[in-house]
């Protein structure tokens, strides 16, 4: 099916590929699709309900039916539209959606099926019985459900994400994208050219027409090489702008060039200002059955003639409602292929060409199985038939529009045009230019894109000359609008999903008369193509149904991406480590020298414990290091902790504006506990606050809370106190710190200073700067065991020396590192707090920190946590528990109940939320949340848990059983 001349393929290089395991043969330019008419593939997928026949529709992406699956194993890629897919030496492609294959498909018994089949028939259907639903509907359901599927083998391939900045992002390159990009590079503009093709230039490669006195693809070339040698511009080919988002941010996809070991990469693009040349869609017109292959769009034939010089038929039958008609036949006549009729639905079009021409003429129906064999029109009240292999129809164009919605604004319907065009102002600092914005002639597009060019120079301040537009073809869109052609058999609109008038008919007709609603009761424009051809000649059907107009009915929502995106490109990295990161403390080699199990903790490892010789049970390794901690010294590394430094005038006012608790009374070399809650008046962290100036604060957060913490100081700073000057930087990363706890921790420190660290110079609660052997370090003395401690931080680069120092000295007074276990226990405890128990739905009040909640200040959460309801002395309340009764078990999660009462959800009186065996106290110590706990305390509660089948009698003690007075960290 190759026809005489190159046009922009080079017939010397020759590339084998296969397609279902037959071989083909195809040359460098071809897409897959260009490639299969040239093998006079036909059939090349089957349609997603009814499993019809489909063939190559468009030659762009927003292809309905060329959905093909390259390649088999972990690079399986399914879902390819064959028409931007570039042929390569080697390429393998596969029908998708049939079995046993797409020639012969079994599941076409489908299309027998259809009557029963229609929309909404699910809705109908799969309510009856009921016990039916989970043994048969939804597994057959998710059976039939997708098209393409993934090898579900871990994949090899690899794509990147990256970042670009500019002053004018222009999307699409033909020639309204060129000259806007060219018109905003001379006035000196950082300009980005993003176009989804592998070349530019647009419709003008799928054209014969003249630009500037020569052929408009010799034109797009030149003005590519102009482009490229600019500094300030980057030409970006095969990329697709898929999503317009807040504050000038596009996101792109770029897929390389065939047989690179990059797949392609994600780009953010942040533009100041925007271009949208995107083109126009051609859209087809619905009549019976006008889904055979072999029925394709008149814009997509031209360029398959012009561009890759195939045709995908011998006798080519022409239907469209616009000049497009013509066009398509003059290249068709100069291919030198035969033309069976030109049927024009305008009565008062005339035609110069010598083929057999039906002025007002409808095309009502299609012959053929597998392929298009004739083709039934209605002119002059008869019925006439003529033989064709191939249909080329036009219902005229639809700016691509998709962009502009994307930030939540409807396009607006133009009469004259019979399609929507962009709303000015949808997207902010974005234009429009060319077919986009409905401009249809070559001249038009050209002046278009200098002006738009122009106006986002002016827009950015920048004095550039007016650059001159090129003479070319001129003329005026002329157009009959025309959807559908009455019939009795079914006419297509969405082709992938099997939607046709129909079904959108009886969607208005059962009062889904909203396009939203008509939308998700026929699937139309749900399939990977979003509807790109279908959905505008669905609205006018469900407008005639309704018996509104086009403009009043709507469009749906038009939601990025414009083309599908591999999960792969947006999350590109997030393979093995890289979708599980693994942050290590500077001590984890210590650790696992030790041989210390390291578990995660947020977003970090941290040991678990560390075991000894001789001991074969972690509780073993665990109540050593306790004991040794209250009778000797440990040593933690804490380096996880979120830290944020804070500084600047303003410093102590947005603290105290963050904290429920005063922090501008704060003395400088002191330590200060504090609480954070949410805008609704539930506890979000709790930390410490250490002023080490009076424009300087230390700001710590628990490990799981860092990062969100720091979203919203950020939040707290942009939206809420703009007024503030203050900056704030996480250095959580950039300082190890060493928790060094036990009665022997001051002696071991002193010997590391080399200074005195009395209870005068160092009370408890006191911060400050030090040094050992020649570094400065940050020394605190704060507490999270309850014994006498301290907390020492020096530049990450000496954490491991470090730890390894302190570990040392406490080995030689009897004591070593402890890990998280330990950690965990003596916090029980003491009944300190973590995330375990403010875990999203506690307050201040429910933890018994009320108290801390000033009166002098506002703060974020104050008014939410002064309701009544979240200050109700019938909440749940923190307390401790211990086991008192015959079973001695306690198990977080499990929840109290009155002893004697049924176990129902309506007599739960609370939960447990961390449980812990005291070796100290000699028994389990549970912490949780208890209905009036604080005024329940001495009283039996019991716990049950029933996945274990555990009852425990316990009874209500308060917190921090283990010194509970708190001379031991006071030291």
């Amino acid at each position: 099916m190759r026809l005489d001349g190159d046009g922009l393929i080079d017939r010397t290089r020759r590339l084998a590929f296969t397609f279902d395991g037959r071989k083909h043969l195809g040359f460098e330019g071809d897409t897959l699709a260009s490639a299969l008419i040239g093998a006079g593939v036909k059939v090349v997928a089957r349609s997603f309900k009814y499993h019809r026949p489909r063939g190559i529709f468009t030659a762009g992406s927003e292809e309905p039916n060329a959905l093909v699956t390259l390649g088999r194993g972990p690079g399986q890629e399914p879902n390819a539209r064959a028409t931007t897919v570039e042929l390569q030496e080697g390429l393998a492609a596969y029908g998708q959606n049939a079995w046993p294959s797409v020639e012969f498909d079994l599941m076409a018994v489908n299309d027998l099926l259809s009557p029963f089949l229609g929309a909404g028939f699910y809705y109908k259907t799969f309510m009856w019985p009921k016990a039916f639903w989970e043994k048969l509907y939804e597994p057959v359901i998710r059976q039939a459900a997708g098209l393409g599927a993934l090898s579900r083998e871990a994949s090899t391939e690899r794509w990147e994400r990256a970042f670009a900045h500019c002053d004018v992002l222009v999307i699409g390159a033909g020639p309204a994208g060129l000259m806007a990009a060219w018109t905003a590079a001379e006035a000196g503009a950082d300009v980005i050219l993003a176009e989804e093709d592998t070349r530019l230039g647009g419709r003008l490669n799928a054209e014969v027409e003249e630009v500037d006195g020569q052929a408009g693809s010799a034109w797009a070339e030149a003005m590519q090489a102009r482009l490229r040698t600019m500094e300030n511009v980057r030409v970006m080919t095969r990329t697709a702008v898929v999503g317009a988002y807040d504050q000038g941010t596009f996101g792109a996809l770029e897929r390389l060039e065939p047989g690179r070991a990059l797949k392609g990469c994600f780009w953010r693009i942040v533009a100041k200002r925007a271009v949208l040349a995107a083109g126009a869609i051609e859209r087809p017109v619905a009549f019976s059955n006008n889904d055979r292959p072999g029925v394709i769009m008149a814009g997509a034939l031209r360029a398959y003639i012009n561009r890759w010089r195939v045709c995908p038929g011998n006798r080519v039958a022409v239907f469209a409602n616009s000049d497009a008609g013509h066009q398509t036949v003059r290249d068709l006549l100069a291919a030198g292929v035969h033309v069976s009729a030109l049927i024009d639905a305008r009565a008062d079009a005339a035609c110069d060409l010598d083929v057999p021409f039906y002025a007002g003429g409808q095309v009502c129906d299609s012959g053929g199985r597998k392929a298009l064999e004739s083709v039934s029109f209605l002119h002059r009240d008869r019925i006439e038939t003529v033989q064709a292999d191939v249909l080329a129809m036009s219902g005229g164009w639809n700016p691509s529009v998709h962009l502009s919605c994307h930030m939540g604004a409807r396009p607006v319907w133009d009469e004259g045009l019979a399609a929507f065009v962009p709303r000015e102002g949808a997207v902010p600092g974005m234009r429009y230019a060319g077919a986009a914005m409905g401009m249809f002639s070559t001249r038009e597009c050209l002046e278009s894109g200098a002006a738009a060019g122009k106006a986002v120079v002016d827009d950015l301040g920048l004095n550039g000359a007016e650059v001159p537009v090129p003479k070319a073809e001129d003329g005026v869109y002329q157009i009959k609008p025309l959807w559908h052609v009455p019939g009795k058999g079914r006419a297509w609109l969405d082709f992938q999903n099997d939607v046709t008038v129909k079904d959108v008919t009886l969607a208005a007709q059962e009062n889904f008369t909203s396009v939203e609603h008509m939308k998700r009761y026929t699937t139309q424009g749900m399939a990977p193509d979003q509807g790109k051809n279908s959905n505008v000649a669905a609205l006018a059907v469900l407008a005639d149904a309704t018996g509104r107009g086009i403009a009043e009915t709507g469009t749906t929502t038009f939601r990025p991406p414009y083309v599908p995106v591999p999960i792969a490109a947006m999350g590109a990295g997030a393979q093995g480590k890289g979708f599980s990161p693994e942050r290590f403390t500077t001590s984890h080699d210590a650790s696992i020298g030790r041989g210390a199990p390291m578990i995660e903790a947020g977003l970090w490892y941290r040991p678990s414990y560390f075991p000894k010789a001789g001991e074969t049970h972690w509780r073993q390794s665990c109540d050593r290091e306790v004991r040794m901690v209250r009778d000797h010294v440990g040593i933690c590394d804490v380096s996880t902790l979120g830290k944020i430094d804070v500084q600047g005038p303003d410093a102590a006012a947005f603290l105290d504006f963050l904290y429920t608790n005063m922090m501008s009374a704060l003395k400088v070399g002191r330590v200060r506990y504090g609480l954070m809650l949410r805008e609704d008046g539930h506890v979000m962290d709790d930390g410490t606050c250490a002023r080490l100036g009076e424009r300087h604060f230390l700001v710590t957060t628990t490990t799981a809370a860092a990062g969100q913490v720091m979203r919203h100081m950020e939040f707290a700073h942009q939206v809420l106190r703009p007024d503030l000057d203050v900056r704030f930087a996480s250095v959580t990363e950039q300082w190890a710190q060493f928790a060094v706890a036990g009665p022997m921790s001051r002696a071991l420190l002193e010997d590391v200073l080399k200074q005195d660290l009395a209870n005068g110079d160092w009370p408890f609660m006191a911060c400050g700067d030090v040094r050992t052997k020649g570094v400065t370090a940050r020394l605190f003395r704060i507490s999270f065991s309850g014994e006498l401690a301290y907390e020492i931080a020096v530049p990450a680069r000496h954490g491991a020396a470090l730890f390894d120092q302190l570990v040392a000295k406490a080995e030689a007074m009897e004591g070593g590192p402890y890990g998280m276990e330990a950690l965990n226990v003596m916090r029980i405890e003491k009944g300190f707090i973590t995330h375990a128990e403010i875990h999203g739905r506690t307050t201040a009040f429910d933890i018994g920190m009320q108290g801390m909640m000033s009166d002098r200040k506002d703060f974020i959460g104050k008014a939410m946590a002064a309701r009544p309801g979240l200050m109700d002395e019938d909440r749940a309340q923190f307390v401790a528990l211990k086991p008192v009764g015959t079973v001695k078990e306690l198990i977080a999660g499990a929840h109290l109940f009155a002893p004697g009462a049924e176990v129902v959800s309506e007599n739960d009186e609370g939960y447990i939320t961390s449980v812990a065996f005291s070796p100290m106290l000699g028994h389990v110590i549970g912490l949780g949340f208890l209905e009036r706990g604080r005024a329940r305390i001495g009283e039996h509660v019991r716990m049950v848990e029933h996945l274990k089948g555990s009852a425990t009698l316990c009874e209500v003690v308060a917190p921090g059983g283990f010194d509970p007075e708190g001379g031991r960290m006071r030291g």
